[in-house]
């Protein structure tokens, strides 16, 4: 279940919060202006600005070159069919939610094969303990609500907290790579973890979606 709930995270808020994801407007806007105008050259620009990123984040997810490569390919293709008639505010929080969602989508298609990503897994296995009830979460909540009482919670923690709990389960990065993010030890990230996973559980519960 809780692989439904952050791809809908709202990423343009994802983008404001975990602080390093900067890239300047002018930028942007000439990058969206191009797709608007039907402009292929808008594709090879959007790789050069994000590729990388991109690819991280998919390998972070999957584990797997070519399947990373291809969810990459994917994103373009995606970005470039829906923009026209999409405008995003923010062309990375856009691009960002296409390399997730197309990377988890296939993460799951791969699960059931037996492949896919360990520290993806790993990371939403400690999550999932968080979001456990006596009850069918799918078939008692909302999960839209759910999303929407999540993304309150986070507001209400301080910007290097929230930001290491965006890094390890929305970005699906390792605790070593939050740990060097973030400026803090490893064992700093995983007592951080900790401790927001409890109050969440006690925020969620608190509303009655637990």
């Amino acid at each position: 279940m809780t692989d439904r709930i952050f791809p809908e995270y709202n990423m343009y808020i994802l983008r404001m919060k975990t602080g390093d994801l900067n890239m300047k407007q002018t930028t942007e806007g000439a990058i969206i202006g191009m797709l608007m105008n039907r402009d292929e050259a808008a594709l090879q620009e959007i790789q050069t600005a994000y590729g990388k990123l991109c690819y991280k984040l998919a390998n972070d997810i999957l584990n797997n070159r070519e399947d990373s490569e291809e969810c990459v390919n994917d994103m373009l293709l995606k970005v470039w069919k829906t923009i026209p008639p999409n405008h995003p505010d923010s062309l990375l929080a856009y691009v960002i939610t296409i390399i997730r969602n197309t990377a988890v989508n296939r993460y799951l298609a791969l699960k059931t094969q037996k492949r896919g990503g360990k520290q993806f897994e790993t990371a939403w296995e400690e999550l999932e303990t968080t979001l456990e009830s006596d009850e069918n979460l799918n078939d008692t909540v909302d999960l839209h609500e759910l999303t929407h009482q999540i993304e309150v919670f986070l507001d209400t923690l301080t910007p290097q907290t929230r930001k290491v709990f965006l890094r390890r389960y929305y970005m699906s990065e390792s605790i070593a790579e939050v740990s060097e993010a973030c400026g803090m030890s490893e064992s700093a990230v995983k007592i951080s973890l900790m401790r927001t996973r409890e109050k969440l559980k006690a925020y969620l519960r608190k509303e009655g979606l637990l």
